[in-house]
């Protein structure tokens, strides 16, 4: 049986939690609560995921290769080690010219008011 997230109190190399499969997007839950979850995920090239939108804030941070996020119809290529900060309710997608993984960290608390 799969775990939902990762173990609890055991160290990990982030960019090796996944790996690369031809033709495919991957995403691993790394941790999920009901205020968020943190998710890695991995692009092979030429794969894209398409426009859409969420409620809630949410943080990528690149942590191999190099992706294209498209927000609110204006490109943003990101490196190895770079983030950006996809607005709540913008329209956004992803494509991969060339193999990445990346870190998206979703808060969904502070929304109340």
């Amino acid at each position: 049986m799969e775990l939902s997230e990762l173990e609890k109190e055991k160290s990990h190399i982030v960019v090796e939690i996944i790996q690369y499969i031809p033709n495919a997007v991957l995403s691993k839950t790394i941790l999920k609560k009901l205020t968020g979850n943190i998710t890695v995920s991995s692009f092979d090239a030429g794969e894209e995921l398409a426009e859409k939108t969420s409620p809630f804030d949410n943080y990528i941070q690149i942590i191999d290769g190099t992706a294209e996020i498209i927000i609110n119809e204006v490109p943003h290529k990101l490196t190895l080690g770079q983030g950006i900060i996809i607005p709540a309710h913008a329209k956004h997608c992803f494509n991969a010219n060339v193999q990445f993984k990346m870190l998206s960290t979703i808060i969904k608390s502070g929304y109340e008011e």
